[in-house]
């Protein structure tokens, strides 16, 4: 059997001769009979059973009993091959994006070319470094707010990283304060998520039109998050003499052109994919990142004393100035990447890991299990900053380390996010530090659209100076 054009098949003896591509019944992975007890496992505890499935299968493990078959990749170089390579080859029709879809419509994050290259291309300018210093502002306004409402005593930090993270990407992205709307549009946008995980995970459940409990829960969350949306594009029509141009300027103003309805759509699905993917998955990084620091008081430590080296709060220009901080992120985000799970639909047959891989395969790529993978990563189950400041030895192969994806569909938000998250630890870590409650244990790990903490993040506050200092 011959490769697709373009593969290289493997030549893994050295002799110069390409290894035979083989059949994918032939890969390893769970057989007739255990597929349903994987199937289980992998709906009840995906997460266990990512890294379980690496460790006794390899590279690529094969669900071949459907039609089309399924494959879930460990290898960096198959990762790279679908997601940067052969990009083209592969689509985002899979059931977490299409389900995903009920809620961001045909945004970004769930759209293939030519819609996704039109769109990317309008919103781009977005993103640009010269709009970096307007995300560092608002972040550390933001910071500042939070911990002006911070109490001594228990809090719930998932929850207010929730906030905060909606005040960023309400002032960078669509120059609106939304702060006000927190209380109601935070938990509407987490209702919607976890109806869009319940769906992937129970397709046999009633489409959205049927009026079931949970799908009126979703109407619900729906409205809010579409009538916030509705709101900022009201004002802005509002006020067509504005100067500054930010994300929802380049919306309305690339879709300027289109008949009246598919504008109206495209504007509002963007918004929305801006709104959740903006705020849920930097407050997802941020929590776990304080979870790790409040487990491991000396890189705590070592956090504060670079942040208290500082002259007041950081801005953009101060970011060089907090290696430390910026590792303890990028550490954060190895052991629980927001993103903890990416698929893609082959439209066209590949080889992956010498295997042939019909069109209408579906393939998984775990950003959790390639992050945590022993084989690629030293000391890969530790907490190591330090790995991020030292010789790239100390870090897994370029393609084994996806946060934000890769490739051409990489996030668009991705430096966004990064300033945001860095300057976000800093400024509140001059202010507060928090503690793990005495007695209380660990959170558990929820694989939902992101990673969250099944029962929030309380932790105790600690004054450290003035919330206003």
């Amino acid at each position: 059997m011959s490769a697709p054009p373009g593969v290289a098949r493997p030549d893994p003896a050295g002799t110069g001769e390409p290894a035979p591509v083989r059949d994918l019944a032939d890969a390893p992975g769970p057989s007739r009979g255990q597929l349903l007890l994987a199937l289980r496992r992998m709906l009840g505890d995906p997460l266990g059973y990512l890294g379980q499935a690496r460790d006794t299968y390899g590279p690529l493990t094969a669900f071949v009993v459907a039609d089309p078959p399924a494959v879930l990749l460990s290898d960096p170089d198959d990762v790279h091959r679908v997601l940067v390579a052969n990009h083209r080859g592969y689509t985002k029709r899979t059931i977490q994006y299409d389900t995903l879809a009920t809620v961001t419509g045909d945004g970004l994050l769930v759209s293939d070319p030519p819609r996704w290259t039109r769109r990317r291309r309008m919103m781009q300018p977005g993103f640009h470094r010269d709009a970096l210093a307007g995300v560092a502002a608002h972040t550390v306004a933001a910071a500042r707010s939070q911990a002006e409402r911070l109490r001594p005593g228990v809090v719930d930090v998932d929850e207010v990283m929730m906030h905060a993270a909606l005040e960023v990407v309400g002032a960078a992205v669509f120059s609106t304060d939304l702060s006000g709307r927190a209380a109601t549009l935070v938990p509407a946008v987490l209702t919607a998520l976890d109806r869009v995980v319940l769906r992937a995970r129970s397709p046999w459940l009633p489409p959205p039109a049927v009026p079931t409990p949970g799908n009126l829960r979703l109407r619900r969350a729906l409205a809010t998050i579409d009538g916030a949306v509705a709101d900022m594009v009201r004002q802005r029509r509002a006020d067509p003499g504005r100067s500054a141009q930010d994300v929802l300027d380049l919306l309305l103003a690339g879709t300027a052109d289109d008949p009246e309805d598919a504008a109206l759509a495209a504007v509002r699905d963007e918004s929305v994919t801006m709104l959740i993917a903006g705020h849920e998955t930097v407050a997802s990084a941020l929590t776990w990142t304080w979870h790790l620091l409040v487990d491991h008081p000396d890189g705590y430590d070592r956090l504060l004393a670079e942040v208290d080296a500082l002259d007041g709060d950081p801005g953009l220009e101060d970011l060089p100035r907090l290696p430390f901080t910026r590792a303890v992120l990028d550490e954060a985000l190895r052991l629980y990447p927001p993103a903890w799970i990416l698929t893609r639909r082959a439209a066209a047959e590949d080889v992956l890991s010498g295997y042939r891989v019909p069109a209408g395969s579906l393939v998984l790529v775990s950003t959790w299990a390639l992050h945590r993978d022993p084989a690629l990563w030293p000391h890969a189950a530790a907490f190591r900053p330090q790995r991020w400041l030292g010789p790239e030895s100390q870090r897994g192969p370029r393609w084994a380390y996806l946060p934000f994806g890769a490739g051409p569909r990489q996030c668009i938000g991705k430096d966004f996010a990064l300033v945001e998250a860095t300057l976000m630890l800093a400024v509140l870590a001059r202010r507060v530090r928090f503690h793990r409650p005495e007695g209380a244990a660990p959170p558990q790990v929820e694989a939902l659209v992101t990673l969250r903490p099944k029962a929030g993040l309380p932790l105790r506050v600690e004054y450290r100076r003035a919330a206003s200092s």
